[in-house]
């Protein structure tokens, strides 16, 4: 019997394991999967640090979004101990500085409010699929893994995502085998942005999901799952 692969899955910003529900029970009989933490701390490195210190010796990681440019941090820390790579609807540039200013608006509303929403209807085609826009099932889970992170571990999260560093300049030192996976219709970071980091990864195989927005894990699960199991039968 083939040895199982220990497996670290880190969700992105505002999610929970739930973001992952899927992968962890199509994945189980090939990969030990744990969950990184990534809602204590206010800055990248210290994230990757609490990751790393939970993680097994050697693992395979992915991440989502915030997740990505968190896995891509633990790289940049430890890539001795990663087996496989994958990141999915993320980018290793900088924020535009548009981007930025939003993130900067939002954190100062949710200091100045008193009922933490994290994610409402009205941001929801930004996130997914115009076809998943009447799906209360997937609507309900994304607004409850908001609801679970709440507001105190939101600020720390978008502190830590306004002062990340840049790894544009790591992508090129990766050679472990990893798999750059895109929604095709990503409106948060556009899938070229994606295919171009794809292309700087010297072992990497890039993906892109039809008819899918920024959380394939959730609206496409059974096909991001059998790319991720193709990722961890790679060498």
């Amino acid at each position: 019997m083939t040895e199982k692969h220990s497996l670290v899955l880190v969700p992105g910003l505002l999610c929970t394991a739930d973001l992952w529900r899927d992968q962890i029970v199509d994945l189980s009989d090939i990969a030990d999967i744990t969950v990184g933490d990534h809602t204590q701390d206010d800055n990248m490195p210290a994230i990757a640090e609490r990751i790393l210190a939970n993680a097994p010796e050697r693992f395979a990681l992915a991440g989502l979004s915030m997740g990505g440019y968190i896995v891509l941090e633990i790289m940049r820390q430890a890539p001795e101990r990663v087996t496989h790579l994958a990141v999915m609807d993320s980018r290793a540039v900088a924020d535009t500085p548009e981007d930025r200013q939003k993130r900067i608006d939002f954190m100062k509303l949710v200091e100045q409010g008193s009922a933490f929403k994290g994610v409402t209807r009205s941001l929801l085609p930004i996130l997914i699929h115009e076809s998943r826009l009447k799906d209360e099932d997937l609507i309900n889970r994304i607004f409850k893994m908001a609801e679970d992170v709440g507001k105190e571990a939101f600020l720390r999260q978008e502190r830590a995502l306004l002062d990340r560093a840049v790894l544009t300049d790591m992508l090129k030192t990766i050679t472990c085998p990893t798999l750059v996976l895109a929604g095709a219709d990503d409106k948060l970071i556009p899938a070229k942005i994606q295919r171009e980091m794809a292309v700087e990864i010297p072992n990497a195989q890039y993906v892109e999901i039809p008819n899918c927005g920024h959380l394939p894990t959730m609206e496409e699960p059974e096909i991001t799952s059998k790319y991720m199991r193709h990722w961890l039968a790679r060498t």
